[in-house]
């Protein structure tokens, strides 16, 4: 079922999703690679469309700005940019 229809605010109100596109929920590994390949960390996908997606990693404190994802299954590197980060999630836009 796609995530297009309601969001939660931190206060408990329900608001309508801003995306662009509906993403989808998925349940996928992948790895953030950053400082010329020599920084790496694992994550699991939450949720996913063709512009973006939610990582979840155990602190989101190291997580740069900036980096590469590879995600499990599919092929090639993503490059993506930190839109919004919590304690333990971030979002992010593909390049």
């Amino acid at each position: 079922m796609p995530i297009t229809e309601r969001s939660i605010a931190i206060d408990g109100e329900i608001f309508a999703d801003r995306r662009a596109e509906g993403r989808r929920r998925v349940l996928k590994g992948a790895r953030l690679e950053f400082n010329q390949g020599y920084g790496a960390m694992e994550c699991v996908l939450r949720n996913q469309s063709d512009r973006g997606a939610r990582l979840v990693l155990g602190d989101t404190m190291g997580v740069p700005a900036r980096f590469d994802l590879v995600i499990a299954g599919e092929e090639g590197v993503r490059t993506a940019r930190v839109r919004w980060r919590t304690g333990e999630a971030v979002g992010i836009d593909f390049e």
